[in-house]
């Protein structure tokens, strides 16, 4: 990816996962940054774990392996970022191993702890959401729901916001395994935001492979302008048994604080 002028007002971070050739472990609430997947990337879990290149499909792919325990997970992470300074944009191609198995966060949060990560937001039960202290915007797919679907959602203060619904904006995606999903989630800086999702199994021809916005929130109590906030795409076993998510790409950019 092209990166900003460093000293600009922008500040870029991403990778295509081109250069990481070996599998590589990690060990129990480890932070590996950095080394292997790109400019500004950090990476965490709850227990060990390993990524690689995947090797049977070109452009430059990670997987991600979990660890084989209920809740366990793992995150790439950049940041943090303050909307008040300039537009924050995340983008990430993915898929996952099993579509029976995950939960998916991708977006921005306030709170991530860097040894001990988990959700941002996630369901308790089949109609019940749990938002983890602290603001975020992100699609959420949680095999936990009643209905498996990615969902469009901005949460602040441990509860959603008024124009984002009790459970979030369903994409009506096709939830399948082995499926790319291309996601972009953008925080402006007054705090409104826009979650946009692609669906390469799409059942429509015109919007196979094609981002489509999910949810614009721009009306309410929106997220505060001066909060700091993690770039993640995240995953967490829902069972006993080990995830991999492959990572096409992670990349994205927000603005640099001139304030003295």
């Amino acid at each position: 990816m092209p990166l900003a002028t460093i000293g600009s007002g922008r500040i870029e971070f991403g990778s295509d996962f081109t250069g990481l050739y070996d599998s590589v472990a990690w060990g129990t609430a480890q932070l590996v940054a950095g080394e292997g997947l790109g400019n500004g990337l950090g990476f965490t879990s709850v227990n060990e774990g390993s990524f690689a290149t995947t090797v049977d499909e070109s452009g430059g792919i990670l997987a991600i392996t979990t660890d084989t325990g209920d809740n366990d997970n793992a995150a790439i992470v950049a940041g943090k970022f303050c909307p008040r300074d300039g537009k924050m944009v995340l983008r990430t191609r993915f898929k996952y191993s099993s579509a029976t198995t995950p939960s998916i966060w991708v977006g921005f949060s306030e709170t991530l702890a860097l040894d001990t990560p988990v959700m941002p937001v996630e369901f308790a039960t089949g109609t019940t959401l749990t938002v983890n202290p602290g603001g975020g915007i992100g699609l959420l797919f949680d095999i936990d729901a009643t209905v498996d679907d990615f969902r469009a959602l901005m949460v602040d203060g441990s509860a959603t916001i008024s124009d984002t619904g009790v459970l979030g904006t369903r994409a009506s995606a096709t939830m399948t395994a082995d499926r790319w999903f291309e996601a972009e989630v953008i925080l402006n800086e007054d705090g409104s935001g826009e979650c946009w999702l692609g669906d390469s199994g799409h059942t429509n021809s015109l919007l196979m492979n094609k981002r489509r916005l999910i949810k614009r929130f721009s009306t309410g109590t929106l997220l505060t302008s001066t909060d700091l906030f993690y770039a993640v795409l995240m995953i967490e076993n829902r069972s006993a048994a080990a995830n991999v998510l492959e990572v096409d790409y992670f990349y994205g950019e927000g603005g640099r604080d001139w304030r003295y």
